[in-house]
């Protein structure tokens, strides 16, 4: 089964720290780490990486134990959601690899994890075992401090593991999904509340795009307010009518767009449609169209290798023949 992963962890500003993670999944032959991204205002990494599953889980699992030697969340801060060193792990079935597949694989993988690491382990999208924790923020509800007061209130108990958060680990969510694209807009305003207010008009619970999920953020090293988003399904809501959904939205109050960014790749597919609607001509190489598309989306610090097949087939590529997997 050929899988994707995009861990994401409780640390964006001790770079060494992310070093030595990136290199606990390297050390596993037969993954490719295809992108790390560090958020030093969220204080989080996102960690991407691809393979057969039993590599990739290996390594996932290589990831956690480095975490937990390495983090302590009871000193830690940031702008994003998050209750645990090792927030949330999902698996994203990829070629023939079938979501079902990823359903059972993430079940097997959080009773290991916390049978390995008395680690609690909370199912979801997905994997979800009951209803109210399909939807990650449901399951991070109140963040590491609540779920330190509610873990052992009947509802809060998790899947796997002990009803108590890690010493200095917390917990987990381990689940299968679709692939998702987290995807930031960065206003031309300092204006946090408007982000805010902007986030609420664009997220489906709001009333507004079919499969997003949005907050308003103040971005310190920008110096700018940001809109957060997570696109559940490009196919659904395209990259392009979030940036125009945006735009239109932060216009009403006289706010113009900075820029874009995204967090980890992207499937081609979804750069290609945002091709399409600039305008770009279908004869255009796919590196000038996908330069288009990033054009139009100001996509900051673009690189062609954000398109996920673009990145898996160079890691592939350039990967000594002996060690594919």
């Amino acid at each position: 089964m050929l899988i994707e992963s995009v861990p994401n962890v409780s640390e964006g500003r001790r770079l060494d720290v992310v070093d030595r993670l990136a290199r606990a999944i390297e050390a596993v032959p037969g993954v490719y780490l295809l992108d790390r991204t560090s958020d030093a205002s969220h204080n989080r990494s996102v960690l991407t990486l691809a393979g057969e599953h039993g590599p990739v889980t290996d390594a996932l699992e290589a990831l956690v134990g480095a975490a937990i030697d390495e983090i302590d969340m009871n000193a830690h801060a940031g702008e994003h959601p998050r209750i645990g060193a090792v927030d949330v792990i999902p698996f994203v079935p990829l070629a023939a690899t079938t979501m079902d597949n990823c359903v059972d694989l993430a079940r097997t993988f959080g009773r290991r994890l916390a049978e390995r690491f008395a680690l609690p382990v909370y199912l979801y999208a997905n994997a979800a075992s009951r209803p109210d924790r399909v939807k990650l923020a449901d399951v991070r509800r109140g963040q590491y401090e609540g779920l330190r007061q509610e873990i052992e209130q009947r509802g809060r108990e998790p899947d796997f593991g002990p009803p108590r958060l890690h010493p200095s680990a917390g917990a987990v969510a381990v689940g299968a999904r679709p692939f998702l694209i987290a995807y930031n807009i960065n206003l031309a305003s300092r204006d946090v509340e408007l982000a805010k207010r902007i986030a609420r008009r664009v997220r489906e619970s709001g009333g507004g795009l079919p499969r997003v999920q949005a907050n308003g953020f103040w971005i310190a090293e920008l110096g700018r307010a940001q809109v957060s988003m997570n696109l559940l399904d490009f196919t659904v809501t395209p990259l392009w009518l979030v940036w125009e959904t945006v735009r239109d939205v932060a216009a009403e109050d006289g706010v113009e767009l900075a820029e874009s960014e995204l967090i980890g790749l992207a499937p081609l597919a979804a750069f290609l449609a945002v091709a399409d609607r600039a305008g770009a001509p279908a004869e255009h190489t796919i590196e000038r169209r996908l330069a288009i598309a990033a054009a139009y989306l100001r996509l900051r610090d673009y690189s062609p290798m954000q398109a996920l097949e673009l990145r898996l087939e160079a890691a592939r590529a350039s990967r000594p023949a002996g060690l594919n997997p």
